[in-house]
């Protein structure tokens, strides 16, 4: 049995096209359904519906074989154990710092809130900022309105829940994509059967670029 762990909303949508094309269809609909574990077309082939943060943990200790996730997860998870074969392009968006609308930039120290504390870490070392970092795992626009911390790092696609909770996106951390994962046994004890699979996300991804 292949399993491939994919978490709900936009990354399970946007990969299903690519699952389509690689000859792989959920004979469940994860929107009307409640399984967990969704059969496919294929008897050997099936996915499992899990939390994003969740997708780099069950490949990297076997429960799946291969997943789909985002690289802001895979930042925070540390992806030491994982190959990352593709870049598939799919729920794109960027990792940003935001402010109140109107404040001056942010100075070189700060209260950081986000749940990205690797990646903002990271980044404000490189800028030689000393910043605080109060991990937080919703609400983050909040943080700076109420007085928590001077700005936010968090994921930005429209912008539109920034403007709509009085905050502008300030600079880019990074570009954000979904990316194939796989288990590093897995690669070699199904070797026949995963990497086909990978060829064929390489072809339609190709083709989609040319």
């Amino acid at each position: 049995m292949l399993t491939i762990a994919v978490s709900k909303g936009r990354i399970y949508a946007d990969a299903l096209p690519l699952l389509k094309d690689a000859g792989i269809v959920p004979l469940d609909d994860p929107k009307t359904s409640r399984k967990l574990i969704l059969k496919t077309n294929h008897d050997d082939i099936q996915l499992i519906i899990i939390r994003a943060t969740d997708v780099p943990t069950f490949v990297e200790y076997g429960a799946a074989d291969l997943g789909i996730a985002g690289k802001d997860v895979l930042l925070e998870h540390g992806a030491d154990n994982l190959y990352e074969p593709l870049d598939l392009g799919i729920a794109k968006c960027r990792l940003m710092t935001a402010i109140p609308v109107g404040n001056p930039p942010i100075g070189r120290r700060i209260k950081v809130a986000t749940k990205y504390v690797k990646s903002a870490q990271r980044y404000f070392a490189s800028q030689g900022i000393q910043a605080e970092i109060i991990k937080l795992y919703g609400a983050m626009e909040l943080a700076p309105l109420v007085g928590l911390a001077d700005c936010i790092v968090d994921l930005v696609d429209t912008g539109n829940t920034l403007k709509a909770n009085g905050l502008e996106p300030q600079s880019l951390i990074m570009e954000i994509s979904s990316r194939l994962i796989v288990n590093k046994a897995a690669m070699k004890m199904k070797h026949a059967i995963i990497q086909p699979l990978i060829d064929q996300f390489e072809r339609t991804l190709n083709l989609k670029q040319s």
